[in-house]
């Protein structure tokens, strides 16, 4: 018996109404992925460059629409070794674009080598830290990368670390000039057009000054573990332990993150290897039909091998870096926060000095001393 004779009814496909279909339970949303198609070239390339996963972020949207966006675009490019040996550095080109009057010019240039950023860095904390201003934290110096670039030839891992260097910088550099007060500060805008700057030699590791910094650090680590700071203000003291917590967690996801990204290395470097086996395996097979199917599959694995190096380098680009960004932001509001218990501090210090005059005076009236008590009025008006 055919079941479908007298099935007559022409049914669309491509019906403009129907029915909802209602569940009983929610459904759940459904969150686009990302493509993977934007990320940064192999590891054998010449120029690693970073992903531009995320054109705009939504706080520079909203700033747009707001009409509050800074108009100045800074970028750091053409990293050039200049000289030989351990006198050697890297010199980066600094290239900003922008319509602010403030600037002498709409676009300019300058080479800048990496002490100078940290020199700008150190100016501009030294005379807005203290006073509340959160200055973006500059690159890390790392002794080891350094001195492979300077001694080293022209490998991978030297390129690897530049690349990282000079996208850390431009970074830095973007996130100074969108600070409308730190935009303005005549240290910033002779870093960006001077041609030529005092070279910033507080800023050598091994240099007395760096020693003399070294020492403070110590210091002040010291100071704070014995510093017992009665805080009245409960806003801060919330802060401060978010802040604490969150620079916990950050860091334990970042170790994470960076173990991922070389394990996805170490992975992608195997599946090459792999990849090179399985065809020089199929070149030397004298049986066609498994010649051709080791060659296929040595050409999926270079495919493999490439998705795998461009998911490592958007881990590291896109993740990675933007952890250790946010850490050394809160290690500057940290320190913003240290030099406030310094000047709580200070106060304590001053109230007691101010006590003992005062009971000095006090002691001088009632002995009756009038030539030494206008000195202690001199004293406390001090």
């Amino acid at each position: 018996q055919n079941l479908y004779l007298e099935a007559t009814e022409e049914v669309s496909l491509d019906s403009p109404e129907r029915d909802p279909v209602l569940s009983p339970e929610p459904i759940t949303a459904i969150t686009p992925v990302t493509p993977t198609t934007l990320v940064a070239p192999r590891m054998e390339s010449k120029s690693l460059t970073a992903p531009v996963i995320f054109d705009r972020s939504r706080e520079e949207i909203e700033e747009e629409a707001n009409g509050d966006l800074l108009d100045i675009e800074i970028n750091v490019s053409d990293p050039e070794k200049v000289g030989d040996g351990m006198n050697a550095y890297m010199a980066y080109r600094v290239t900003t674009k922008t319509s602010l009057s403030m600037f002498h010019k709409n676009e300019f240039s300058v080479k800048r080598r990496f002490s100078d950023f940290l020199g700008l860095h150190s100016k501009l904390a030294t005379k807005y830290m203290h006073i509340g201003y959160i200055v973006p934290p500059a690159p890390e110096k790392s002794i080891v990368g350094m001195t492979k670039v300077k001694v080293g030839k022209e490998d991978s891992s030297s390129a690897e670390f530049v690349e990282k260097r000079r996208a850390a910088l431009e970074r830095y550099l973007q996130r100074t000039v969108k600070h409308p007060t730190l935009l303005q500060d005549s240290y910033l805008r002779q870093f960006l057009e001077s041609s030529e700057l005092p070279r910033a030699v507080n800023t050598q590791a091994l240099s007395g000054a760096g020693i003399l910094r070294m020492v403070n650090k110590a210091a002040d680590a010291v100071s704070k573990m014995t510093i017992k700071m009665n805080e009245l203000d409960t806003w801060f003291e919330e802060k401060h332990q978010r802040f604490e917590n969150l620079d916990q967690q950050l860091r334990k996801l970042h170790a994470s993150v960076e173990a991922l990204f070389c394990h996805r290395k170490e992975l992608s470097a195997n599946t090459a290897a792999f990849a090179k086996s399985a065809a020089m395996l199929g070149n030397s097979e004298d049986y066609t039909a498994l010649s051709r199917a080791l060659s296929q599959l040595a050409e999926v694995e270079e495919k493999m091998d490439q998705l795998h190096q461009e998911q490592a380098f958007a881990d590291f680009y896109v993740f990675s870096e933007l952890l250790g960004d946010y850490i050394r932001l809160i290690a500057a509001l940290k320190g913003v926060f240290d030099h406030r218990m310094k000047c709580w501090q200070k106060w304590q210090d001053a109230q007691v000095t101010l006590q003992k005059k005062r009971e000095a005076e006090a002691k001088l009236q009632l002995a009756n001393r009038p030539d030494k008590l206008q000195q202690a009025k001199d004293d406390i008006k001090e």
